[in-house]
């Protein structure tokens, strides 16, 4: 079988797929976000409040995955794996802001959230590669005179990225898998009803059971880095591949 003839896969991964990766889940138990309040860091209400906190929050946040512990795992690397065999029949849709599938060997990901290690010009809203810390003083490259940069992030009360993309994907699905995420979040809590509703057999793998559980024709339950790879392999003998 050649990457044409692939079911078309669409993949959803949450945090619990980056936890396993060393990077703390975006809002523990007890409602921080690295013992910071979520409405304190990731809304534009907090950025227009206290820009300096919210500037300082991503850039230590992105000063993280450069951290030599913090590499992708076989989950990651396994999905890279299957996107080198069926190409562009797989498209992986991510709500983490980190570049773990990139360094993966990821290439067709959409990062619904946005990302850490991105800028956004806060007049155009074009978005560049940014490793280093920026603030307010830091400036865009696309105007004359230069604006203001914002960290690339989609904080709570914004629009997500890339829906119509998403949308279009989820409609001509064959299978559809979420991976460590909750299931509780909206939009993305309803992917796999949408997937469904078109056709595609629906696969969630996760640490427990989340609240969208029932929409789901199958489930594996354990850790991504184990439950990930197991899965790819099969995949890749049942198709041929």
């Amino acid at each position: 079988m050649n990457q044409s003839q692939s079911p078309r896969v669409v993949v959803l991964t949450g945090a619990g797929i980056s936890a396993e990766s060393g990077l703390k889940t975006f809002r523990d138990n007890d409602g921080l976000w690295e013992q910071h309040r979520i409405e304190d860091v990731a809304t534009p209400e907090a950025f227009q409040r206290n820009p300096d906190l919210v500037y300082r929050f991503y850039n230590e946040r992105r000063a993280q995955l450069v951290n030599d512990r913090v590499t992708p795992n076989p989950a990651h690397l396994a999905l890279a794996q299957l996107e080198k065999r069926i190409g562009s029949q797989l498209l992986l849709i991510t709500q983490n802001v980190d570049n773990l599938h990139e360094q993966a060997g990821s290439k067709n990901v959409l990062h619904m959230h946005g990302l850490l290690n991105s800028a956004r010009c806060m007049k155009t809203g074009h978005a560049i590669p940014f490793l280093d810390s920026f603030d307010a003083s830091s400036p865009c490259q696309c105007c004359s005179p230069p604006s203001s940069l914002r960290p690339d992030i989609v904080w709570f009360g914004e629009m997500p990225k890339y829906m119509d993309e998403i949308y279009d994907a989820l409609i001509q699905a064959d299978i559809f898998i979420s991976i460590g995420t909750s299931g509780n979040v909206y939009p993305a809590a309803g992917f796999v009803q949408q997937a469904s509703d078109y056709g595609a057999k629906t696969l969630q793998m996760n640490l427990e059971e989340t609240t969208n559980n029932h929409y789901f024709e199958q489930h594996i339950q354990g850790a991504a880095s184990k439950t990930v790879p197991h899965f790819v392999n099969s995949f890749l003998r049942e198709h041929g591949l």
